[in-house]
């Protein structure tokens, strides 16, 4: 089968080769294209020379016309078929169709282009006049002897030797000996097609193989013999003659192999190969024997070399695995031949009953079937006891490998113990080298994954003296092995996730606190520079009134900032788990917030200070419209006051203003409100244990809580700096 799609593609490269010559379209599926004969008759033009009347129609009947004009034209040109008929073509039959072509192709690519030396040496076998020039061409190089048309070119050297021998200077030899199978029959396949105009009608996976399809490479081979120069001698005919007999009948009965080897297998319905019987089920004769004989022997001269080409068995587990595959592939093709040499053994025995053959035919018989049988069983001993060797080493390399991942598994179990024990960073510095560290495990993991890649593509054996015992051990340890592997990964993801949150938090931390920490020092210079005395008229008196409010302002908007900070700095805390980093973040906190604090009680008493500044001036030209320019500074500069109680007023007035008792009524209302709320907070803060409380904080349902507590305290805050601003209006309005 695999030499027939090898042929389907390499006989429809050559007519597509021929079609692009005459401008017509190419052939896609050659059995589907040629089943109703204008395909066939339209090549066969092309080789004649001669036009050739098609049916159009797409009927049967058509098809067959054509079909058997087809087979008329090849019998007027002495083009011999073998039980080929026109019903075969046109019912796609693989087998015959590729046997037509092979013939037409053997008519007018190999005869005709060899027609001449042919005459010249009165020979007509032209198989053995391609075999002459190709050895005679390639004799210069050791590295090359051609003793046949199948695995003489699997390694790709004859090709690329033919065309060097007569064009050396393509090419340098020294740097095709350096490259692979696949590689030389590119290159020389190439160098062909650019510098010689030769199709590339094989494909070099088609080729490297252990036996090539022999048809391919006799057609190929005639189109370098069509084009380079022909130096073919009667000594070299007599050299390929003293070739062993199973090359030499290669050639002999090459011929007679393309054309009865397909009438008898239609007879037989299926290969010698695949049919333990198959010699026998026909009329058996010396001359069928013998053609047995040479393919079996051909093929195991193949399967012979293909073993000793095998490399030594490798120390490394993945290079047995792929040696091991490839070995069993050809255990499976030794097993597939069984039937064959069987078959052989069978017939010769069969011929030698008969009693029909002269001695000297007997001798000979029995002693081939005595090589045959010999080196069969030879080859068949040494395949199963390198299957052995494989499976016994590759057992043992995975075994190892599975011990070195429990080992490793071990040690980084260990690590990770000891990774967990540690406590959190100090500082920022120590988490980065944390990082470095845990990064370096991840690289261990990462190197590691390919040592497990390898262990989930297992090869395991299961032979007669284990059983399935020993697969189930197998697989309880490697599911093992599994769980353990999945746990260290899983532990180094979620650890990596949480160090990377931790650092990205800390960092904003220290970034914040560096921002508010430079904003503070801005607004505390800011404030060491508003006057708060000794005015020089009523515009330094406002300009300094309006530096007030604007700090206070900024203040105000800022507060939040502060609150953000002290709600990371809980959270980062509380990631950590570590006592002394905590302790650290609390204490920069606390500075930042006693700053805060320090800057708002100086903020107020210059108001205070601004405030009776204010009423000790002696300017009686400024006293209405001092009052309405100190009024923002009552509403916005009076911050809000956490640890001392508002001075009581002075005793009002006995003037009155209209609507003044109201608005006195709701301020005592609001006043007496805020009072409660602020006794009722000291009150709970003197109950709390500072140590209970922050154990509690530390809870999500406490970090809740807390989140209201201090959305109500600043709302307290914003009602105490309506009341001031309400207070210091009902005191203007009365004079006070």
């Amino acid at each position: 089968d695999e030499h027939n799609d090898v042929q389907k593609k390499t006989f429809t490269k050559w007519i597509n080769a021929r079609f692009s010559k005459s401008g017509k379209p190419p052939v896609k599926d050659m059995f589907t294209d040629l089943k109703d004969g204008r395909k066939l008759l339209d090549l066969l033009e092309g080789l004649t020379g001669k036009p050739l009347p098609k049916e159009r129609g797409s009927t049967r009947v058509h098809a067959l016309n054509n079909v058997n004009r087809v087979l008329q034209v090849l019998h007027q040109n002495n083009v011999e078929l073998v039980n080929i008929g026109g019903t075969d073509i046109v019912d796609g039959n693989h087998k015959l169709t590729l046997g037509l072509l092979w013939s037409i192709i053997l008519h007018w690519q190999v005869k005709d282009v060899m027609k001449n030396i042919m005459s010249d040496l009165q020979q007509t076998n032209s198989e053995k006049i391609l075999l002459s020039w190709v050895r005679q061409s390639t004799r210069p190089y050791s590295q090359v002897n051609v003793l046949n048309f199948t695995t003489s070119w699997a390694d790709g050297l004859a090709f690329n030797a033919v065309i060097h021998r007569h064009k050396p200077e393509l090419f340098s030899w020294d740097k095709v000996i350096k490259m692979s199978p696949g590689e030389r029959l590119e290159h020389a396949f190439s160098v062909a097609k650019n510098h010689l105009g030769i199709e590339k009608l094989l494909d070099p996976e088609d080729v490297a193989v252990q036996l090539p399809d022999k048809k391919s490479i006799i057609m190929y081979l005639t189109s370098l013999f069509e084009v380079l120069p022909k130096q073919v001698t009667m000594e070299d005919i007599r050299e390929v003659e003293t070739l062993p007999r199973r090359y030499r009948q290669e050639c002999e009965e090459g011929e007679f192999n393309v054309q009865q080897a397909v009438a008898l297998e239609e007879e037989q319905g299926s290969s010698r190969a695949e049919t333990p019987s198959t010699v026998t089920e026909v009329d058996m004769d010396l001359d069928s024997y013998q053609v047995a004989l040479e393919e079996v022997l051909t093929w195991l001269l193949s399967a012979e070399d293909a073993f000793r080409e095998q490399e030594e068995i490798s120390g490394d587990v993945e290079e047995v695995k792929e040696q091991f595959s490839t070995h069993e592939g050809f255990m499976m093709e030794l097993t597939a031949h069984q039937s064959s040499v069987g078959s052989v053994l069978q017939a010769g025995n069969q011929l030698v009953a008969q009693g029909n053959l002269s001695p000297e035919e007997e001798f000979e018989i029995q002693e081939q079937m005595l090589l045959l049988n010999s080196r069969w069983e030879e080859l068949r001993v040494e395949s199963m006891d390198r299957q052995s060797r494989l499976h016994d080493m590759l057992m043992e390399l995975q075994k190892q490998q599975l011990q070195q991942l429990s080992d490793w598994l071990t040690v980084t179990e260990e690590r990770i113990q000891k990774m967990e024990s540690q406590l959190l960073a100090e500082d920022l510095e120590s988490l980065q080298k944390q990082l470095e560290e845990h990064k370096s495990l991840q690289s261990d993991l990462e190197t590691e994954q390919v040592k497990v890649n390898s262990l989930t593509h297992m090869v395991v054996i299961v032979d007669e003296s284990s059983g399935e015992s020993a697969t189930a051990i197998l697989e309880e340890q490697l599911q093992r092995l599994g769980e353990r592997w999945t746990a260290v990964c899983r532990w180094t993801e979620e650890r990596r996730v949480k160090l990377q949150e931790i650092q990205l938090l800390w960092q904003e931390l220290l970034e914040e606190q560096c921002l508010l920490k430079a904003w503070l020092t801005e607004k505390e210079e800011a404030l060491s520079k508003v006057q708060t005395s000794n005015f020089k008229d009523q515009t330094d008196l406002s300009v300094n009134v309006r530096k007030l409010a604007i700090l206070k302002e900024d203040m105000g908007m800022k507060r939040q900032t502060l609150d953000q900070l002290n709600e990371l700095g809980q959270d980062v805390a509380q990631i950590l788990g570590n006592g002394k980093a905590a302790s650290k973040i609390d204490q920069d906190q606390e500075e930042l917030t006693q700053r805060w604090d320090s800057l708002v009680q100086k903020l107020e008493d210059y108001s205070n200070q601004v405030t009776q500044a204010v009423g000790s001036v002696g300017m009686s030209q400024v006293s209405q419209k001092t009052a309405a320019e100190t009024t923002p500074l009552k509403e916005q500069v009076v911050v809000k006051q956490s640890r001392q109680e508002l001075p009581p007023p002075p005793p009002p007035k006995k003037r009155q203003i209209p609507g003044d008792s109201e608005a006195k009524k709701k301020f005592d209302a609001e006043s007496a409100e805020l009072l409660n709320w602020i006794s009722k907070s000291k009150s709970a803060i003197q109950a709390t244990d500072i140590k209970e409380y922050k154990k509690m904080r530390e809870t999500s349902n406490m970090k809740e809580k807390l989140k209201v507590i201090e959305k109500e305290r600043v709302e307290k805050s914003q009602k105490l700096d309506e009341l001031k601003r309400s207070g210091h209006i009902l005191l203007d309005q009365m004079g006070k």
